[in-house]
Order: structure tokens, then C-alpha cells, then sequence
């Protein structure tokens, strides 16, 4: 299985990162091949709501959207991991997601596999709802078949991620792949 890995996080060495090189650890192991694109250091802009895509391609901006649409619909699976920022997903994650809009069609009639990989210094139970509210609204949206989620509850600094139990979480979702 092809899997691309959105990472959403600004900090390429922080407790997201933890969990992906986790993720993908345990989904090479099981003869998978995985592409980490790290959305915030590219060149991404917002959706402007022109439709001029008309849904489907292609998007008046030219910036490396269209790398990550061409990756993303000769993929079988997507992961999206990000940190929690104010109980959602951050900026960068989210503008890829806007610009999904213009390849819509494309993307829902791939039924992709997804997961989802996700950090916060909270730890209290109600910490992720929102998040997992979002994911669970876009995976039903665009026909994804969701595989699973890592919730890292009280991950906030990589040496409290690494103690924790969640890094062995991702890498077993990726191995049970």
C-alpha cells in the first residue's frame, strides 16, 4: 500500500514528528511505502473560493497543491498528524484540507484508507473532541475509509511523548496495516 503522511506540525522535531516516524516505522515493517510531505514548510496558499477548479481541477494557484493532489490520488491511504492547536487541527493542515475542494470528486471516488495522528499538552478527556468531531466529518465527506487515530493525551514535549505510550500506538497502527 502507497500511504502519504500530511504533517501538520511547524516543528519538524517535536511530538507530532514522534508519532509519524513511529507510523511509519510500523507500516514499512509490514512492506508499505511511506511519504511524509511536511505541508507547513511548503508552498501552500488558501483557498481563495473562486471555483474556477469547478470541484475538480485544475486550482488558479500555482504553488505545491498540485505536487500533494498528483501524490495524494496515486495513494491508497492518507494520514493526517498534527499537533492539537486550540482543539484543531493547525493552520497549514487545515488550508491543505480547504484546497482538497478542487480535486473533491477525484479524491472521494478513490475511497482512500486514512488515519489520523494527533498531540496536546491536555490530558483531559475532552481534550480531542473537536478534532476527532473534524476528522470524522471530513472521512465521511470524502469517502475515506478511517483505519484509526493515535491521541496523544499529555504529549507536550517530545521527552513526554517518548515516555508515553502513544509513539508504540502509531507504530502499531502502522504495523496492523
Amino acid at each position: 500500500m502507497k500511504i502519504i503522511v500530511l504533517m501538520g506540525s511547524p516543528n519538524r522535531n517535536g511530538s507530532t514528528g514522534i508519532l509519524v516516524e513511529n507510523f511509519k516505522r510500523g507500516s514499512e515493517e509490514a512492506g508499505h511505502s511511506v511519504e511524509v510531505i511536511d505541508v507547513c514548510h511548503a508552498n501552500i496558499h488558501p483557498c481563495i473560493g473562486c471555483v474556477k477548479c469547478g470541484y475538480e481541477g485544475p486550482c488558479v494557484q500555482k504553488d505545491d497543491v498540485e505536487m500533494i493532489r498528483k501524490k495524494l490520488l496515486a495513494s491508497d491511504m492518507v494520514v493526517f498528524a498534527t499537533p492539537l492547536y486550540y482543539y484543531g487541527m493547525t493552520a497549514q493542515l487545515k488550508t491543505v484540507v480547504d484546497r482538497f475542494c478542487a480535486y473533491n470528486s477525484s479524491l472521494n471516488s478513490r475511497h482512500l484508507k486514512s488515519a489520523l495522528l494527533t498531540v496536546a499538552w491536555n490530558s483531559d478527556d475532552w481534550t480531542f473532541d473537536a478534532l476527532e468531531a473534524h476528522y470524522k466529518t471530513l472521512v465521511r465527506y470524502i469517502n475515506f475509509k478511517d483505519c484509526g487515530m493515535v491521541l496523544g493525551y499529555g504529549c507536550g514535549t517530545p521527552g513526554m511523548t517518548k515516555r508515553s505510550r502513544y509513539p508504540q500506538e502509531a507504530w502499531q497502527l502502522g504495523k496492523d496495516l
